[in-house]
């Protein structure tokens, strides 16, 4: 069916998407489908033309190859860049459950050191008023004076 289309038109032999446009020898032959490009017993890849007239093949391949590196290098910045985030991230949290755990820390001791303080206190509080129970015989009865 493609061969009828030899000798017209490049744009006539293309609107049939199985064929194939030769610039060498101006003939429409058909898209060899075993094989991804065309052999160049067939048709030169600069002089072959699949799809539009104005691109032939190496343009193509070179434009395909290039876009497929972009996104290769794109999507490995992009997979880098989220495993630093991830490893940033994950020592930054490690370093604010530390700090919050210093400070956890730092209350209770300050905690402590406050109810030793009140108990510092009340003990003299008892003692003067003598409240205080002696401490060589806490089961001493309590006697008023």
């Amino acid at each position: 069916a493609c061969s009828a289309f030899s000798q017209t038109s490049c744009d006539e032999c293309l609107k049939n998407v199985s064929c194939l446009w030769c610039y060498t020898n101006n003939t429409c032959i058909d898209y060899p489908v075993r094989s991804i490009l065309p052999p160049s017993s067939l048709c030169s890849l600069s002089n072959a033309r699949w799809g539009l007239c104005w691109i032939n093949f190496e343009a193509l391949i070179i434009a395909m190859a290039v876009v497929a590196g972009l996104i290769l290098v794109f999507i490995t910045v992009c997979c880098c860049y989220c495993c630093y985030c991830r490893r940033r991230s994950r020592s930054r949290l490690d370093e604010e459950e530390e700090h919050l755990a210093r400070k956890r820390e730092e209350r209770r001791l300050q905690s402590l050191q406050r109810k030793h303080e009140r108990k510092l206190k009340h003990d003299e509080i008892r003692k003067k008023y003598g409240l205080l129970q002696d401490s060589d015989n806490p089961y001493s009865r309590f006697e008023n004076e």
